[in-house]
């Protein structure tokens, strides 16, 4: 008997009514984790035990994290949820526990089961847990080309099982945590596996399933991700601001605010928000009187709080013009598409064959089309191809992009057959 069928065994099915039966059997809610809500794990010696558990533990392990977005500065983890056969649920608090390197070793060899893999496996690095081999369960929603891939919606549309969501937005970092927060952790690892288990069997029956470990293996040797440059660019709203002197004002605010922000360990936008940035920006007050009387910049707001701010705004408006930023960000790669037809036209048109040609393909394949191929892979060849566009130079160009096998198979022959086209 599955996980799945043991906790529907001892869970209350579904709410009485008297409405007509839906085709479609009601999904069995889950209200409590079979073994219970255990408890969290916050010691060296309860971890020791914890290492011990899942090391004898068989089978692939159901890991999930849950951090403070919106809440803290950064995006750490401040709780792990585990689950594997013969050692059950588990739940870990890294605060307590800041260093799970021994947990990684102990299941390093076990393929761990995600939902969201590339959410979870920055913080999850962080606290010494790194995969070898990974399951993600929303990619294999997305290859097995299911509309809604949410895990809620995958255990029930999959599994026939509805989870609890309503605490997903919390503030993790809260301590102690509440009892119905743990309960809703631990019941997101109880059918990780289970769903794991369908899934695999679905991309089996529609001949997928290699590709999905190919993009699996692609996700667990990817590296850390390297830092944003000029992360200040992607302030909300920094379309409104066009010239350099008032982008040097984003860019002074928005350092002072995360240096503040990391100091605090709070989340910048409960610092000061993207609009108080641009606002100040387009209207590059001369003082902090000038500066309170701008949105954002409130009543509530000390007054040493607007002089910090004034003075990041001082600080723009002192720098020389050769300080100042570029209006955009050296490109790396081609134009924007809307400039290709004044640009480049036989360009225009092999990207204009191409992305019909991988729509069709997508369709017909039932996946979305940026898991087929990326838009940037395809922009990238179309731009600048092979100098004789062949299946052959055409899968080497895609390759160095980063397309995973599978991908090359599939689309190597239709973008090679977009490439030739004629403009005329």
């Amino acid at each position: 008997m599955t996980d799945a069928q043991k906790t529907a065994a001892d869970t209350t099915l579904r709410a009485a009514g008297d409405s007509p039966p839906d085709p479609r059997p009601a999904p069995v809610p889950l209200l409590e984790p079979r073994e219970g809500i255990p408890p969290v794990t916050a010691t060296d010696d309860a971890l020791a035990e914890v290492v011990a558990a899942f090391a004898a533990g068989t089978g692939p392990v159901a890991v999930d994290a849950e951090r403070a977005s919106g809440y803290r500065y950064g995006q750490r983890a401040y709780l792990v949820q585990l689950r594997r056969e013969g050692a059950g649920s588990v739940l870990i608090d890294p605060v307590g526990c800041p260093d799970l390197s021994a947990l990684g070793e102990a299941i390093g060899d076990a393929e761990w089961v995600l939902h969201a893999a590339t959410q979870d496996l920055p913080c999850l690095r962080d606290i010494g847990m790194v995969p070898t081999r990974l399951f993600d369960t929303e990619l294999a929603g997305r290859l097995a080309g299911f509309a809604r891939v949410g895990l809620g919606a995958m255990v029930e549309n999959v599994l026939g099982f509805a989870l609890e969501k309503g605490h997903s937005a919390v503030d993790w970092s809260t301590r102690p945590l509440p009892e119905p927060w743990l309960r809703y952790a631990a019941l997101d690892v109880e059918l990780l596996v289970d769903l794991r288990d369908a899934l695999e069997e679905e991309l089996t029956q529609q001949g997928k399933l290699e590709w999905a470990r190919q993009e699996f293996a692609a996700i667990a040797a990817a590296p850390p991700p390297p830092p944003r440059k000029d992360p200040w660019r992607r302030t909300s709203g920094m379309h409104k601001v066009r010239r350099r002197r008032q982008m040097a004002v984003v860019r002074e605010l928005w350092t002072a605010r995360d240096q503040v922000a990391q100091r605090r360990d709070v989340s910048p936008g409960k610092v000061l928000g993207d609009a108080a940035i641009v606002e100040a920006a387009l209207s590059l007050p001369p003082n902090s009187h000038a500066l309170a009387g701008l949105p954002g910049f409130g009543h509530r707001m000390g007054r040493r709080q607007l002089e910090q701010w004034q003075a990041a705004v001082d600080r723009a408006r002192s720098l020389p013009e050769s300080e100042l930023p570029q209006p955009g960000q050296p490109l790396n790669g081609p134009p924007p598409p809307r400039a290709w037809a004044d640009k480049d036209p036989a360009a225009a048109a092999r990207l204009s064959a191409a992305r019909a040609a991988v729509t069709a393909l997508a369709e017909s394949l039932n996946l979305p089309q940026e898991n087929l191929i990326t838009p940037d892979t395809v922009r990238r060849l179309c731009w600048e191809p092979p100098a004789e566009p062949t299946q052959e130079s055409v899968a080497e160009v895609l390759s160095g992009h980063g397309a995973r096998p599978w991908q090359i198979e599939q689309v190597a022959p239709l973008l090679t057959e977009a490439l030739l086209t004629d403009p005329n």
